[in-house]
């Protein structure tokens, strides 16, 4: 039987453990979170309290990038949840959608699929086809389908999330913004660029009036706007909201310096659509060095990259460095085929 001072040392490393991982102190959650899966381990090895230390644990190494030993621990987990009795399995479908997203940082997608399938279909059984958790099940398919270019698929999904969510949300609710941004975000790639555009606006409003108007998530829609813009010929339009993002961004403590890149990116383009070579020269620069710093030299995610920075060096009469970053976009193209 679990003694009230098993519980209690469980309890104590367990919050330990996750204090330290909310504040990023990785060295330490884990060292805790280990006490707490040993002490959980004690009162009994297939028991709710070792299920949830091993995803705890496994969220440790998952946010290190240790994905190998991360894996094992949530399907441990998931081993568990899937014995215990049904009213005990409350945890189930965050377990599989934890281990999907495991699957997706590693690009696994087919491993990935059927988790949040299941995790869906579980969300609509014990909560219903018109719950929150189901409409988060929908952006989670849906943003799967996204990553590999699946818009298609992606669309009536979102579509079917933002029609609950706007029924169960409040109209200023930045999670309905969420929603608004990224149907917009699909409908951008399947050259529904009017839509999108609208859709995009809506977004940033709602934004705004719930989290203020110097938020990343205003900025991030704002880049997003500037490349709808763009894509339509409203360079005025796109260089503004480009600029506006890169406002936001560059004030912003913690921004993330990839969304930072990303609106770089998209203002030094439109310079060079308009001939303004030299404004977007250092754009170009500073972006690559952030690239570069963030993700390594020959990221999947740098091959548009150096193919935009590549026509600006052979506009701007820089033939040598062109044909170096036309070689570089062509390597990486090739290795990730």
């Amino acid at each position: 039987m679990p003694t009230a001072h098993g519980q209690a040392d469980w309890d104590s490393y367990n919050n330990a453990g996750m204090a330290a991982y909310n504040k990023g102190n990785f060295a330490e959650a884990e060292k805790s979170l280990s006490a707490a899966l040993e002490a959980a381990e004690k009162l009994g090895p297939e028991g709710a309290r070792v299920a949830a230390s091993l995803t705890n644990l496994a969220a440790v190494y998952e946010s290190q990038g240790k994905f190998a030993q991360a894996e094992p621990l949530l399907k441990r987990a998931l081993a568990i949840t899937e014995k215990a009795p049904v009213a005990e399995q409350v945890n189930l479908g965050g377990i599989l959608n934890n281990l999907a997203e495991l699957y997706i940082s590693q690009a696994k997608y087919s491993d990935a699929e059927p988790l949040i399938k299941r995790s869906l279909a579980i969300a609509e059984k014990q909560f219903g086809p018109n719950d929150r958790q189901v409409a988060i099940g929908l952006n989670n398919l849906a943003g799967l389908y996204v990553k590999q270019a699946k818009f298609a698929e992606a669309e009536p999904l979102f579509k079917r999330a933002l029609s609950i969510d706007e029924k169960v949300l409040s109209d200023k609710d930045p999670d309905l913004a969420a929603d608004l941004n990224s149907m917009a975000e699909v409908d951008r790639n399947q050259g529904k660029y009017a839509e999108s555009e609208v859709l995009f606006k809506k977004a940033i409003a709602i934004y705004e009036k719930a989290l203020g108007p110097d938020r990343t998530e205003v900025a991030k829609c704002l880049c997003n706007l500037g490349s709808v813009c763009f894509l339509q010929g409203k360079n005025p339009e796109a260089e503004d909201f480009y600029k506006r993002s890169l406002a936001i961004l560059e004030k912003a403590v913690g921004a993330d310096q990839l969304d930072l890149a990303s609106s770089l990116d998209g203002l030094a383009v439109v310079y060079d659509t308009e001939g303004k070579h030299a404004e977007a020269d250092p754009l170009f620069k500073r972006s690559l060095a952030i690239k570069e710093k963030a993700l390594g030299p020959n990221h999947p995610r740098l091959a548009n990259f150096l193919q935009n920075y590549a026509a600006h060096l052979r506009a701007t009469k820089h033939a040598s460095e062109a044909d170096q970053m036309e070689a570089r976009e062509k390597a990486i193209r090739a290795a990730n085929h």
